[in-house]
């Protein structure tokens, strides 16, 4: 089937391929864009999940400030100094930036919540779950430890300018686009008037 080159480049800019794979993708679609773009988006989430264990050395420092009473500075990293400088990259900072001085998490990742923390929140998980098989009761208490800490940690924090994804499925989007893994390393919110 011949598909519209027009389409293809719009499908190569919005799943984050090359024009042959978008070309592809549009002709195993028999030219249904919104079929090719679901597929393609699924392959690169795919990929990109691999690519979570890559190490990543480069990277930038981006802040934001809301209204000059509260701001949010962070660092960002990938693998290769190409990609840091690239607008998207930039671009996926400066989001993340907002999302921090709107949503004020306190941890980037679940791992980064004190062991303490999360010891007495599975207490009290176990204590409301009662008398449960065994393997239940270890899967409604991680349930209920993840949702105590959902709001808490940046990654499982619902994205502010798209709530049917959390920010680390907003990552993953860009880390499909650049073919590079993507993290978080570090950040600081600062309120104006409130010291922590």
């Amino acid at each position: 089937m011949k598909v519209d080159i027009k389409e293809v480049k719009k499908l190569k800019e919005l799943a984050g391929v090359g024009l042959t794979d978008a070309k592809q993708a549009l002709e195993a679609a028999n030219g249904d864009f919104d079929k090719a773009l679901a597929e393609m988006r699924e392959k690169g989430l795919t990929k990109a999940e691999k690519r979570g264990d890559r190490e990543t050395r480069s990277g930038i420092v981006d802040a934001y400030v809301h209204d000059g009473r509260i701001g949010a500075i962070l660092e960002l990293n990938c693998e290769t100094d190409f990609v840091a400088k690239t607008p998207e990259f930039k671009e996926l900072a400066h989001y993340l930036a907002m999302q921090i001085a709107s949503m004020n998490p306190l941890y980037v990742a679940l791992a980064d919540v004190p062991e303490e923390q999360l010891k007495k929140v599975r207490a009290e998980a176990e204590k409301e779950v009662g008398d449960k098989p065994k393997e239940i009761k270890a899967k409604i208490v991680e349930g209920k430890v993840a949702k105590q800490f959902e709001e808490k940690v940046l990654y499982t924090q619902k994205y502010i300018l798209d709530d049917t994804k959390t920010v680390e499925d907003f990552i993953k989007t860009y880390i499909a686009k650049t073919g590079e893994n993507i993290s978080v390393r570090q950040f600081k919110r600062i309120e104006l008037g409130v010291v922590e």
